[in-house]
């Protein structure tokens, strides 16, 4: 029977201080989920809980507005993803609509105009959360017994990380799929859901809710940190299941990695320690772009759906 609690870390001992022994549990307890399923939950984050009720706020204000006033800020097409407003295709498993950003400052971002708040609390947030990124990033590094700051200095470019606002449409009688079971392709992915719930993680064969809690951020690791340890770290199993009768609102943070980077198990856990590499090197953004054609074309047989096993070594 899996356990039916997933960890939550303190993460106060990282925001100055002396509390060592804080520290040493929190990467004791992360180190241990990430070696398991790759999921747990964080509080006193460094993101101020008035602003996330404030990016809940506009995000719900954004979302009921009609389709017209929605698609004013659609797309920006030499984005490398679609950012502003989009809608999964009618065919999509996925049943929901977002609002897609990334850093503040890129010039790919594609604002609307209302409500005239969106802009400014969701750069605000997306700042705060960056941050906390970095933290989990380096809690991460030091759990994996990486050299100090290696992979801040592998994943510096910070250009590409984003931030996307969704609202999943209530439940119907015959289905209940917001996102279907999936891991994340980047590093580091935070998720911040409103009271409606839904989103779980496989454990031991078993789905367990992730209950949402104020003030609470669920991180799960991705592909790219699954592949650089060779396994060690697992790329989190979840889903989004959608509640009846009220839509789902979250946001999803993606601490990621640049398109040109080039991905392979690290060699402190190959050839520094006799293991063979469990997956062959690619560049990321090849990565990526298998992963949205998965969203655009979607194969019939779901064992063509493309995933971080598609570059497994079997031997």
């Amino acid at each position: 029977m899996a356990d039916s609690s997933i960890p939550t870390v303190d993460l106060s001992p990282f925001f100055g201080g002396n509390d060592e022994d804080g520290k040493r549990e929190a990467i004791k307890v992360i180190g241990e989920a990430c070696s398991e399923y790759g999921f747990f939950q964080i509080v006193n984050h460094g993101v101020p809980l008035d602003l996330l009720t404030k990016a809940f706020e506009v995000s719900k204000t954004f979302f009921e507005y009609p389709d017209e006033e929605k698609r004013k800020s659609s797309a920006n097409p030499e984005a490398p993803l679609p950012t502003g407003y989009s809608r999964q295709p009618e065919h999509s498993a996925d049943k929901n609509e977002y609002f897609l950003m990334f850093p503040p400052s890129s010039h790919f971002n594609v604002y609307p105009p209302n409500p005239p708040q969106f802009r400014e609390v969701l750069a605000e947030a997306f700042s705060y959360l960056r941050k906390t990124g970095l933290i989990i990033e380096s809690i991460l590094n030091e759990c994996l017994g990486l050299p100090p700051n290696f992979l801040q200095e592998f994943n510096h470019d910070r250009g590409c990380d984003l931030m996307v606002a969704l609202r999943y449409f209530p439940a119907t009688e015959t289905e209940n799929n917001g996102l279907t079971e999936h891991e994340d392709g980047n590093c580091i992915t935070f998720v911040l859901q409103d009271d409606a719930g839904g989103l779980e993680v496989r454990k031991d064969g078993e789905w367990i809710p992730a209950a949402p809690s104020k003030g609470t951020i669920v991180v799960n690791v991705g592909d790219v940190i699954q592949v650089l340890s060779n396994n060690k770290f697992k790329s989190a199993t979840h889903r989004v299941v959608r509640p009846k009768d009220k839509s789902r609102y979250s946001f999803a943070f993606f601490h990621n990695l640049h398109g040109d980077k080039w991905v392979e198990p690290l060699p402190q856990f190959t050839t520094e320690v006799g293991e063979a590499p469990k997956y062959r090197g690619f560049v990321y953004k090849e990565y990526q772009a298998l992963r949205m054609r998965n969203k655009t074309h979607p194969p019939s047989r779901p064992e063509d759906v493309i995933q971080i096993t598609h570059y497994a070594i079997n031997k």
